[in-house]
C-alpha cells in the first residue's frame, strides 16, 4: 500500500465490533488499575455531586474549543483535510448509532484509562502522551492525528488535574468524537449515494 492510497477500510460492523472489543478491554484494564491502585472505585471518581454542572458546563466547553481547534485546522492545514479523508474511509459502512456507540464507548474507556488509571498513577504527561501515542496512525497523512490528539489530552489532563473527576473530560471527549465521526460518516454516506 503506498502513503497516498487509503487505507484498506474494513466492512462497517467488523470495524465496530473489533472497536468495541479494543474500547472495552481498555476501559477493563482502566478500572483494574484504578482499583488496585486505589483499592475500590468510587462514585468521586466518575462524578462531584456537588459540582457536577460545573463539570458538566466545563466539558461541553472544552468540547467546543477541541471542535473549533479542528475546524481551524481544516481551514488551514492541507494535512487535516487529507487525515479527514481517510477516517471517513474507514468509517465506511458505520452507520449513524453505531457512531453514536462508539464516540460514547471511546470516550469514556479512554478518559478511564488515560486520566482515570495513567494520570492517575504516573501523573499527566505520562497520559497525554500516551494518549497521543494512541493515535499514531499509517503514513505522513496521518502525522497531524496524535498532535490533535495530544492537544486534546493535554486538555483532559488539565480538567481531571483541575476539578478531580472524569465527568468533564468524559463528556469533551464524548462531545468532539460524536460531532467528528457523525460528520465523516454522513459524509461519506452522501458520497456514495
Amino acid at each position: 500500500m503506498s502513503e497516498e492510497s487509503p487505507p484498506e477500510a474494513l466492512p462497517g460492523g467488523q470495524l465496530y465490533r473489533i472497536a468495541w472489543v479494543f474500547y472495552l478491554f481498555l476501559a477493563i484494564g482502566g478500572a483494574i488499575w484504578v482499583g488496585a491502585r486505589t483499592g475500590r472505585i468510587g462514585l468521586g471518581l466518575f462524578v462531584d455531586p456537588g459540582g457536577w454542572w460545573i463539570d458538566l458546563g466545563l466539558g461541553v466547553g472544552a468540547g467546543a474549543l477541541l471542535l473549533g481547534l479542528w475546524q481551524l485546522g481544516l481551514r488551514l492545514l492541507p494535512s487535516t483535510v487529507a487525515l479527514e479523508g481517510k477516517l471517513a474511509e474507514m468509517l465506511r459502512g458505520v452507520e449513524m448509532p453505531e457512531v453514536i456507540a462508539l464516540a460514547l464507548l471511546s470516550g469514556f474507556a479512554e478518559e478511564l484509562f488515560f486520566r482515570g488509571a495513567v494520570q492517575g498513577s504516573w501523573g499527566w504527561p505520562i497520559a497525554t502522551v500516551l494518549f497521543a501515542l494512541l493515535h499514531v496512525g499509517p503514513g505522513a497523512t496521518f502525522r497531524s492525528w496524535p498532535v490533535y490528539a495530544g492537544l486534546a489530552g493535554l486538555i483532559f489532563a488539565g480538567l481531571m488535574e483541575w476539578r478531580g473527576n472524569l465527568l468533564a473530560p468524559v463528556l469533551a471527549h464524548v462531545l468532539v468524537n460524536a460531532i467528528n465521526l457523525g460528520r465523516l460518516a454522513r459524509a461519506r454516506a452522501e458520497r456514495e449515494s
